[in-house]
C-alpha cells in the first residue's frame, strides 16, 4: 500500500530547493587532498509508519529538517593507527518530500553521499546521529564501491532515538567478523564502548530508549497490595532457585519491597530493550489474536454471569458448538457490569454484531476427522510419542517404579503397582521379560507434583500425582497397562503416599473410570507440558543466553551473529507473558491446575535442570528410549522405532550440529587455545553461568569453555532449545489441546466412590460425570483462547534455515556453510513427509489422523502463510 502524505505537497513548495541544493552540492577538499564521495542507501523506517496514529512525529520531524536538524552518518575509519578516524558528517537526504507508506511492512530508502579520505583505507564503523524529535528503526546503510573493493553493508536493525537520549553516540559496525584479538586497532574503542553501553549501569528505572541488557530475579509475579492470595514468592535465590529475566528497574512494590511494582493490567509496555520489541506486524498479529484472551479483566463478571447459566458443559456436543457456532451469552444490555470495567471494544471483538454467540474457535486437528478417536488408548500412547509434549516418556529400567524423593520428608513414594496389574493386559510377556526386551515404559509425573500436590489440592483443584505404565506393541504402538493415582497421605506427607491402580476396560462403569483415570494423567501431563516443558526449558532457561550474548559478545564476534537469529522476540515474549499469563491471577494460573503454585513449583524442578541433557541425543539416552549404539545413524538406537519427535528431531540437531561445527571451525581453526583466549566467548560464558543461571552455577555438568568441542556443544544446544525443541512442544498446543476433553489442564473433583451420588452419575451418564471432572467451561474458554494465541506462527517469521538479511556476513566462507544447512533442511523435511506417508508408521498419523509435521522445518509452502499451520520451526522462541 503506498499512502500520500498529507503533507507532501505543501512540504514539496516550500523547501524543493533546499533539497535540490543538498543533492547538487560538490566534492570538498581539505588542504591538498581531494575527498571521494561515497554514494549510500539507507534503509529504515518512520515513527510515523511504525505508529500510524502518531502524525505529530511526521510534521515535527519535518520542521526539524528545515533548522538543520536531521539524520547524519560519519564513517570511522578501520585502518588508521589508534580509534579510528572519522569522516565528515553527511545528512539523509530528500527526507521531506519524499512519500513514504504507512504500510509497516514497507520500507523507506533515503540516498545518502559521504565525503570519505581514501589514504584512511576501508571504513568499518559508521556513526549515526538523530536530531528529529522522533525515533527511526534503521536496518540497513549500503556503500557503494568503497575503496575499490565493491559495496560495504552495515546491518543495524536498531531503533535509533533522538541523539540526547544517548551518553554516546550510536555506532554500527560493518557485517565483517572479528575475534576480540583481532580486531583492527580503530574499531576496538568503539566495540568495546558499545558493550559497556548494553551493559548500563545497573540502577534506575529503565526507559523505552534505553538500550540496556541487565538482569533480575522473577520478582514481578506478585500483586502483595491486593492481600496474601495474590503475594507469590520472589523466583531467583538460593530458596527458589530460578534463571534471570531481563530487568526493568521499577520501583518496589509499596507493601513488599521485594517484590517489583506492576503496570496497569492490561498494559502491554514492560520495559524491553527496544531493539527486541516485536515488530509493528508482528505485534499487530498478537495483540489481534490476544483479544480474545482477556480472562484476567472480565472474568469476574463474566463468571457471575455464566454460574447462574452456562458454566457447566453437559455434554461433548456443548463444547463442540465453541468450534460449529460458538458460545450463547446474554445480550449486550446484560453484559453492562463488564462495559464498566473493561473497555467495551474488548467486549465487542469477542461477539457477534448480533451480540448472540462469541469466541468461535477453529476446528483443532484432533476431532476434525474423527470426533472421538482421541478416546482410544492408541491415541493416548501416541500422543506420548507425536504429540504436544513427547519429551517425557521413559523406558521402565526398574519395578515396581521408585521415587527418588527425600523419605524422610515424603515417607514411602515408591510405586504400588503390582505384576498382577499388569500381566493381564500384556499379550502374554511377563513384566521382567518385557523389561529384558526393552518393551516398558512409563509416563511418571509422580515425583514433580507429590511435593506440591496438597497445597494444590486446597484450591479448587482435585487431582493426583500420577504414573502410567505402558507396553511397546509388535506394530510400534503403546498400550496403557496402568494408570496409578496417588495422593499424599491425610495424617501428613512423611506418611508417604495414598494410591490406587486403574487397568484398562471397556465395558460399563469399568470404563467410564479408566477415562476418568486416563483425564487425570491429562491434565498432569498438560500442567507438566505448560510449566516446565516449554515455559522452563524454552522461554526461561533461554532469556539468560539472549541478555548475556548481548552483553558481552560483540556485534563483530562470529558467536553474537551464529546466535542472534535464535533470540528474536524472546525477551519481549517473556516480558508479556510476566505481565498477563504467569503472573498471580493471571491467564495460566485460572486455567492450569496448580493455580498460584504454578511458578513455585517450576522453581522447584527447575533445581534438577541441566544444561547438556538438553542435547537431544543426551536426552534419549537419559530417558533410556535410545541406547548408544555407533553401529546406528547419530550414535544411538532408538527403543522405540517409530517415535516421530525422536526420529524428526535427531535430523534437525544432527544438521544442526554441522552447521555450528563448520561454522566455529572457520573462526576458531587450529588449537583449543584459541577458544580460551577469546576474552569476549569467556567473559560470556562466565556471566552466563554466575549471574543468568547462577542458582545453579556450582553444578559440575557446565562446560568448561576450554576447548572447540565445548563450544560447538553449546551453541547447538542453545539452537536447538530455541527453534525445534520450542517448535515441538509449542505449535502442536492447539491442534492437539485446543480440545479441552483430549487435554483437560485442570480436574475439579476426585474419582468416584462406590455407593455416592458421582459414582451413580457415572454409572448413569459418564459423559456428564467426565464434563463435570475436567475443565470448567470458562477456564476452557480461556485455556483455548490462550492456546490458540500461542500456537500461531507470525506472518513475519522467520524459520531455521533462513536469515531475516542474505548479507547478515561478509564472510564467504560461513555464507556457503549456511546455505549447506538450509539445503540439508530441506532434504529433511522432504524425508519427513515420507514417513508422514508410510501407513506401517502408526505414531506418525495415529487414528486421529494427524501427520506428525512440528519439526518440518522451512519450506516456501507456509514460510509466509502464518497462522495455525501446525508445521515449521522458526529461528527463536517468538511466541
Amino acid at each position: 500500500m503506498v499512502c500520500v502524505c498529507d503533507y507532501s505537497e505543501m512540504w514539496e513548495n516550500l523547501v524543493g530547493c533546499v533539497c535540490g541544493k543538498i543533492k547538487d552540492e560538490p566534492s570538498i577538499s581539505i588542504g591538498q587532498q581531494q575527498k571521494k564521495k561515497i554514494k549510500g542507501i539507507v534503509v529504515l523506517k518512520k515513527k510515523n509508519v511504525m505508529d500510524v496514529t502518531d502524525i505529530r512525529a511526521s510534521l515535527v520531524d519535518r520542521i526539524h529538517e528545515l533548522l538543520g536538524k536531521g539524520i547524519s552518518l560519519q564513517l570511522v575509519s578501520s585502518h588508521s593507527a589508534g580509534p579510528g578516524k572519522v569522516g565528515k558528517e553527511a545528512y539523509l537526504e530528500d527526507w521531506v518530500p519524499k512519500l513514504t507508506s504507512l504500510n509497516a511492512e514497507d520500507d523507506a530508502l533515503y540516498d545518502v553521499s559521504l565525503d570519505w579520505d581514501e589514504s584512511l583505507g576501508v571504513p568499518g564503523a559508521l556513526i549515526v546521529r538523530n536530531q528529529h524529535h522522533s525515533q527511526v528503526y534503521l536496518k540497513t546503510v549500503r556503500l557503494e564501491d568503497v575503496h575499490g573493493q565493491g559495496p560495504l553493508h552495515f546491518l543495524c536493525d536498531s531503533w535509533v532515538y533522538p541523539a540526547h537520549r544517548y551518553t554516546h553516540d550510536r555506532v554500527f559496525f560493518t557485517n565483517e567478523t572479528y575475534l576480540p584479538a583481532d580486531t583492527p586497532e580503530p574499531l576496538l574503542f568503539y566495540r568495546q564502548q558499545e558493550l559497556m553501553s548494553l551493559r548500563g549501569t545497573g540502577a534506575g528505572m529503565l526507559k523505552e530508549w534505553d538500550r540496556v541488557y541487565d538482569y533480575a530475579y522473577y520478582s514481578d509475579l506478585g500483586m502483595p497490595e491486593k492481600g496474601h492470595r495474590y503475594a507469590r514468592p520472589v523466583l531467583g535465590g538460593p530458596d527458589y532457585p530460578y534463571p534471570r529475566r531481563a530487568r526493568t528497574g521499577r520501583k518496589p512494590n509499596k507493601k513488599d519491597p521485594n517484590t517489583e511494582s506492576r503496570l496497569f493490567l492490561l498494559s502491554l509496555n514492560s520495559y524491553v530493550p527496544n531493539d527486541e520489541r516485536f515488530n509493528q506486524v508482528k505485534f499487530a498479529d498478537f495483540i489481534g489474536y490476544a483479544l480474545k484472551s482477556i480472562g484476567q479483566v472480565i472474568v469476574p463478571e463474566v463468571k457471575a454471569l455464566l454460574d447462574k447459566t452456562i458454566n457447566e458443559f453437559d455434554t461433548f456436543e456443548d463444547i463442540l458448538r465453541l468450534y460449529e457456532g460458538g458460545v450463547k451469552l446474554p445480550d449486550a444490555h446484560s453484559l453492562k457490569n463488564i462495559r464498566q470495567c473493561v473497555p467495551w471494544e474488548l467486549v465487542r471483538e469477542l461477539i457477534r454484531s448480533d451480540g448472540e454467540r462469541f469466541l468461535k474457535f477453529p476446528v483443532p486437528d484432533v476431532i476434525k476427522g474423527d470426533k472421538s478417536a482421541w478416546r482410544t488408548d492408541e491415541e493416548f500412547g501416541r500422543e506420548m510419542l507425536a504429540g504436544v509434549n513427547p519429551v517425557v516418556i521413559q523406558r521402565l529400567q526398574e519395578f515396581p517404579p521408585r521415587s527418588t524423593l527425600d523419605r524422610e520428608q515424603y515417607g514411602h513414594q515408591d510405586s504400588s503397582i503390582t505384576r498382577d496389574h499388569l500381566h493381564k493386559n500384556m499379550n502374554g510377556l511377563t513384566v521382567d521379560e518385557a523389561m529384558e526386551k526393552n518393551k516398558m515404559f512409563i509416563l511418571d509425573h509422580h515425583d514433580a507434583l507429590m511435593p506440591y500436590l496438597r497445597r494444590i489440592n486446597s484450591t479448587t483443584t482435585k487431582t493426583y500425582a500420577t504414573r502410567t505404565i505402558l507396553l511397546l506393541q509388535p506394530d510400534g504402538t503403546l498400550k496403557p497397562l496402568a494408570i496409578e493415582l496417588s495422593l499424599p497421605h491425610e495424617d501428613g506427607d512423611a506418611l508417604g503416599a495414598i494410591s490406587q491402580v486403574f487397568t484398562p476396560c471397556d465395558h460399563g462403569v469399568g470404563s467410564a473410570i479408566w477415562q476418568l483415570a486416563k483425564a487425570y494423567v491429562a491434565v498432569n501431563d498438560s500442567g507438566y507440558h505448560q510449566l516446565i516443558s516449554h515455559w522452563l526449558n524454552t522461554h526461561a532457561v533461554i532469556e539468560p543466553f539472549v541478555i548475556a550474548t548481548n552483553r558481552q559478545l560483540s556485534t563483530l564476534h562470529p558467536i553474537h551473529k551464529l546466535l542472534k537469529p535464535h533470540f528474536r522476540d524472546t525477551i519481549h515474549i517473556n516480558a508479556l507473558a510476566r505481565q498477563i499469563l504467569i503472573n498471580a491471577g493471571g491467564v495460566l494460573e485460572i486455567t492450569v491446575f496448580p493455580a498460584r503454585y504454578a511458578m513455585e513449583m517450576s522453581s522447584f524442578i527447575y533445581r534438577n535442570w541441566n544444561f547438556t541433557e538438553h542435547a537431544l541425543p543426551v536426552d534419549l539416552i537419559k530417558r533410556g528410549v535410545a541406547v548408544p549404539d555407533q553401529s546406528h545413524p547419530y550414535g544411538l538406537k532408538l527403543l522405540i522405532e517409530d517415535y516421530p519427535f525422536a526420529v524428526d528431531g535427531l535430523e534437525i540437531w544432527n544438521a544442526i550440529e554441522a552447521w555450528v561445527t563448520e561454522y566455529c571451525c572457520i573462526y576458531y581453526p587450529a588449537t583449543d587455545d584459541e577458544v580460551r583466549g577469546d576474552t569476549e566467548l569467556q567473559s560470556w560464558w562466565k556471566e552466563l553461568r554466575e549471574v543468568g543461571h547462577g542458582d545453579l552455577k556450582d553444578k559440575p555438568w557446565w562446560p568448561k569453555m576450554e576447548t572447540r568441542a565445548e563450544l560447538i556443544q553449546s551453541c547447538t544446544i542453545v539452537i536447538w532449545v530455541a527453534s525445534a525443541l520450542h517448535a515441538a512442544v509449542n505449535f502442536g498446543q492447539y491442534p492437539y489441546a485446543g480440545y479441552l476433553p483430549n487435554r483437560p489442564t485442570v480436574s475439579r473433583r476426585f474419582m468416584p466412590k462406590p455407593n455416592t451420588d458421582e459414582f451413580a452419575e457415572l454409572e448413569s451418564n459418564p459423559d456428564l460425570a467426565y464434563l463435570k471432572t475436567i475443565t470448567a467451561q470458562l477456564q476452557t474458554l480461556l485455556g483455548v483462547s490462550l492456546i490458540e494465541i500461542l500456537s500461531r506462527h507470525s506472518r513475519d517469521e522467520i524459520y531455521l534455515g533462513q536469515r531475516d538479511n542474505p548479507e547478515w556476513t561478509s564472510d564467504g566462507r560461513a555464507l556457503e556453510a549456511f546455505e549447506r544447512f538450509s539445503v540439508a533442511l530441506v532434504e529433511i523435511e522432504k524425508r519427513i513427509k515420507e514417513r508422514n506417508e508410510d501407513k506401517t508408521l502408526k505414531n506418525r498419523y495415529g487414528v486421529v489422523e494427524i501427520p506428525y509435521m512440528l519439526l518440518y522445518p522451512n519450506t516456501s509452502d507456509y514460510t509466509r502463510e502464518g497462522g495455525l499451520t501446525g508445521k515449521g520451526i522458526p529461528n527463536s522462541i517468538s511466541i
